[in-house]
C-alpha cells in the first residue's frame, strides 16, 4: 500500500524571511535547467554564528569553469538586517570559518596562493581576517594541508592538526630506490600543533604539541580554561584502523598526554563541559558491528574513568555539536528530515529544538551563551538557505536568498511516499513529479538510489549531480528515490535489515516501490530504469544482473563482486561488518550478495561510470561487470574518469557524467537514437582568434 504524506508549509511564526539577503542571479523564463545551470547553482554552507549572536559567516560555493573547480568563499551577514557581503574573494577556496571567542577575528582555511614566500602550492593554510573585513593574513606555511583548527578561549592562541611531513629516512629511500609504498606501513601520522597570535594578527612559529608513531590525531577541542586539549586518536592514519580511536587529553604547558577512554570500537569528537570537569564524546559503546549500530553520546571525567552512556534510548546516530550551559547539543536524522536536539546530562532527557517538523536542518552553530543558533536548512520543495534563530522559542529567520536563482525554472515536485517491502517492512522514498503531473497518465519511472548505505534522500531541492533528475522529470518521467533498508534516519533495527542481506533485501525494497507506483496507475511498467552511485551503484548492478524488470541501468562506482571489493578497497572492515565474515570464512554469503553471481540472468543495457583511481570501490569491480555483460551479449558502455577517485568532484567531468546518463536513458527509455559525435565548428570570432595565433 502506498500512502502519500501531505507536504507541509512553513508554520506561521516558525520561519521569517529577510528581505535584505544577498541577491542571486535567476532565470528569466519558466525553463528546464540545463546541465550547466544545475552545476552553476550557488549554494550556502557551514554557517558560523558570532559569539554575540549578531552576525553569521558562511561559505558560498560556485562553479569556476576556467579552473574546472567548485570553489568557495566566505560571506558575512548581519542577523538583524539581513545585509550580507563577501568577506573573502581570493583565488581558489576559503572555508571552515571560525570566530575568535572575543568576536574580533575570523580564522579560516584556504588553498589560495600563499602570501609567505615558500608556501607549498595548493596546500590548505590557516588564515585570519578581521571580522570587520580587510585582507586575510596567512598564519601557517606547512608542507601538508592544515586539517582542522580550534581557537583557544583567550583568542590569542590556536591549535591545529596536520599530517606530518615525510621523515628524512623516507626521503633518503626515495632518492636511492625511487618511489614505492609498503602496504599498511609508511604511515605519516597526524599531530597537534599550537601557535601564539598576539593581537589576533601576526602569528609566531607553530609549536608541536604531540608527536611520534603511536597514534594519529582526529578531532580535538580546548578546555574552557585553555590549559588542556582533548583529542581522539587511532593507532595509525589508515581508514581500516577507525575502531582503535580512543580519547586523550594533552596538557598544553608541557605536552603531557594521558589516555582517558579506551573502549572497543571508535571513541571520537570530544567536547568539554563548561566547567572543564567532564568531556562528552561519541562512542560505539563497545559494539562489535559499529558500522550500522547506533552511535552513542557518553560522558567521562576529564581525568578519565568509566564513561557514562547518555543516549541509550535515542534510536539514531547523534552528531555531537557542543556542551552549553543548559545541556549537550546534537544533530540527528529523523526519517526524511533532520533536527537539532538538546540532551540533559543529569536526567538523560532528550528534547527536539528545531522547527517545523518537516524540515531538513544541518550545520548548527551557536553564540557563546548558546541562546542563538545559525544553521543551514530547507523545507520540502525548497532550496537550502542559511537561517538564524533563538534557541527558544525557535523562530527561524532566513538570511540568504539562494533560492532566488531558481525562480523561473520549472522544477519537479517532491513528495514523501511509503510502501511495504516483500517482508512487510515499511519503506519510505521521495517521488518526483512533473509540474503538470496527471494521475491518469502512465509515466516512465526512473529509480535513483542513494549511496551509503547509510545515506538518506529528502524532499528538498538540491543541485543535480551525477544524474540530471530535473531534466529527466521535465522530459516526462517520474523519479523514485527510495530510502531502502540500511538508510539513515529510521533507527538501528532498520539499518541492520540489510546485514547478511545486502543487495537481496535492497532490491526487494526497490522493486516493491516500483510495484506500488505501478499499482497506483502512474507508471508504464515497460519503461523503468535505475541509476545510482557507490552503494546505489551496487544496487543498480544487482538490478542489472538479476532482474528483467528494467529497460536501462546506470552503475556509478558500484560493487559487482564483494570478494573483489574486499581484497582491494581501502575500507576492508565494511564487508565483515555487514556480512559478518570474510570471503575466506564464508564464501557463500559473498556469493549470495554479489551481483556477478547472477550475471547469467543479465539482459538490461547498462552504462558503467567509474573513477580511475577509486580506492573506496576499486575499478576492478567495473571492469569485471563490463566484461561479464559483454560476454553475455548485453549492451554495455563503460566510461572511466581519469585522475578521479570515488567521487567525480570537478564541474567539467560532472557535466560529462550527467550528459552520459541523460543520453543513456533517452536512448533506452524514450527510444531516441544516440547522437553521432560532432566536431565542434568554431564561430567567426573564434576563427579570427585562431588565425591570429596560427597564421
Amino acid at each position: 500500500m502506498v500512502s502519500l504524506i501531505p507536504l507541509a508549509l512553513a508554520t506561521c511564526g516558525l520561519l521569517v524571511f529577510s528581505a535584505g539577503a544577498q541577491q542571486i542571479g535567476k532565470a528569466t523564463a519558466s525553463t528546464t535547467p540545463t546541465i550547466d545551470q544545475s552545476l552553476e547553482w550557488k549554494a550556502a554552507f557551514n554557517p558560523k554564528m558570532s559569539p554575540d549572536g549578531k552576525r553569521v559567516v558562511y561559505e558560498v560555493q560556485q562553479a569556476n569553469w576556467e579552473e574546472n573547480a567548485f570553489e568557495r568563499n566566505l560571506w558575512i551577514v548581519e542577523v538583524a538586517t539581513g545585509e550580507a557581503h563577501p568577506l573573502t574573494s581570493a583565488k581558489k577556496s576559503s572555508t571552515t570559518a571560525a570566530w575568535s571567542p572575543d568576536g574580533k577575528w575570523i580564522a579560516f582555511l584556504s588553498d589560495r596562493p600563499g602570501q609567505i614566500t615558500g608556501t607549498p602550492e595548493g596546500k590548505k593554510q590557516l588564515y585570519v581576517i578581521s571580522a570587520d573585513g580587510g585582507e586575510g593574513q596567512q598564519l601557517t606555511k606547512t608542507e601538508n594541508d592544515v586539517n582542522a583548527f580550534d581557537w583557544a578561549p583567550d583568542s590569542k592562541r590556536m591549535a591545529f592538526s596536520m599530517t606530518d611531513p615525510e621523515p628524512q629516512a623516507l626521503k633518503d629511500r626515495k632518492e636511492k630506490y625511487g618511489e614505492y609504498a609498503v602496504v599498511h606501513a609508511d604511515y605519516q601520522m597526524t599531530h597537534l600543533w599550537t601557535m601564539e597570535i598576539p593581537g589576533g594578527g601576526t602569528a609566531a612559529e607553530p609549536k608541536r604539541l604531540t608527536a611520534g608513531d603511536k597514534f594519529s590525531v582526529g578531532e580535538f577541542s580546548w578546555s574552557s580554561d585553555g590549559t588542556r586539549i582533548a583529542f581522539s586518536a587511532q593507532k595509525d592514519a589508515d581508514l581500516i584502523s577507525s575502531a582503535t580511536a580512543d580519547l586523550y587529553v594533552v596538557t598544553v604547558r608541557d605536552g603531557a598526554v594521558k589516555k582517558i577512554v579506551s573502549t572497543p570500537g571508535p571513541d571520537t569528537n570530544p567536547k568539554w563541559s563548561p566547567d572543564g570537569k567532564k568531556i562528552a564524546f561519541e562512542t560505539a559503546a563497545g559494539a562489535k558491528y559499529y558500522y550500522y549500530t547506533n552511535t552513542k553520546i557518553a560522558v567521562v571525567a576529564a581525568e578519565g574513568g568509566t564513561p557514562q552512556i547518555l543516549t541509550e534510548t535515542f534510536d539514531e546516530d547523534p552528531g555531537l555539536i557542543g556542551w552549553g550551559p543548559d545541556g549537550i547539543y546534537f544533530a540527528a536524522e529523523q526519517k526524511t528530515y533532520a533536527h537539532l536536539f538538546r540532551l540533559n546530562a543529569a536526567t538523560k532527557a532528550v528534547e527536539k529544538l528545531s522547527a517545523p517538523d518537516h524540515m531538513a536542518s544541518f550545520s548548527f552553530s551557536f553564540s557563546q551563551d548558546y541562546k542563538k543558533v545559525a544553521y543551514r536548512a530547507a523545507l520540502e520543495n525548497q532550496y537550502a538557505e542559511v537561517y538564524s534563530s533563538d534557541v527558544a522559542p525557535w523562530e527561524g529567520k532566513k538570511l540568504t536568498a539562494m533560492g532566488d536563482q531558481l525562480k523561473g525554472l520549472a522544477l519537479a515536485h517532491r513528495e514523501v511516499t511509503s510502501w511495504k517491502s516483500a517482508d512487510g517492512t515499511t519503506i519510505e522514498g521521495i517521488v518526483y513529479k512533473p509540474a503538470d503531473f496527471d494521475a491518469k497518465r502512465k509515466y516512465p519511472l526512473l529509480v535513483v538510489i542513494h549511496g551509503g548505505p547509510t545515506g538518506v534522500d529528502q524532499p528538498i531541492v538540491n543541485a543535480d549531480r551525477y544524474y540530471p533528475v530535473e531534466r529527466l522529470v521535465a522530459k516526462g518521467a517520474l523519479v523514485l528515490r527510495p530510502n531502502y533498508r540500511g538508510s539513515a534516519g529510521y533507527g538501528e533495527k532498520f539499518r541492520a535489515l540489510n546485514v547478511r542481506n545486502l543487495g537481496v533485501g535492497d532490491y526487494a525494497d526497490v522493486i516493491s516501490g516500483v510495484d506500488a507506483l505501478i499499482a497506483k496507475g502512474w507508471v508504464d511498467k515497460d519503461r523503468v530504469g535505475s541509476m545510482g552511485w557507490s552503494q546505489g551503484g551496487y544496487i543498480s548492478a544487482f538490478i542489472t544482473a538479476s532482474s528483467d524488470r528494467f529497460k536501462a541501468v546506470s552503475v556509478g562506482a558500484g560493487i559487482s563482486d564483494w570478494m573483489t571489493y574486499y581484497a582491494n578497497t581501502d575500507i576492508t572492515p565494511f564487508t565483515p561488518q555487514y556480512l559478518h565474515s570474510t570471503p575466506w570464512d564464508d564464501p557463500e554469503i559473498y556469493k549470495k550478495t554479489s551481483p556477478i553471481s547472477y550475471i547469467a540472468k543479465a539482459n538490461t543495457p547498462t552504462l558503467i561510470q567509474h573513477g580511475e583511481n577509486d580506492r573506496r570501490v576499486p575499478i576492478p569491480n567495473a571492469y569485471e561487470l563490463r566484461q561479464a555483460l559483454e560476454d553475455r551479449g548485453v549492451p554495455v558502455k563503460m566510461v572511466v574518469y581519469k585522475g578521479f577517485g570515488h567521487g567525480i568532484t570537478k564541474p567539467k567531468q560532472q557535466r560529462a557524467v550527467m550528459e552520459e546518463n541523460e543520453k543513456w536513458f533517452r536512448q533506452y527509455i524514450w527510444g531516441e537514437k544516440p547522437e553521432e559525435p560532432k566536431t565542434p565548428v568554431p564561430q567567426a570570432d573564434e576563427k579570427k582568434s585562431a588565425a591570429a595565433v596560427n597564421p
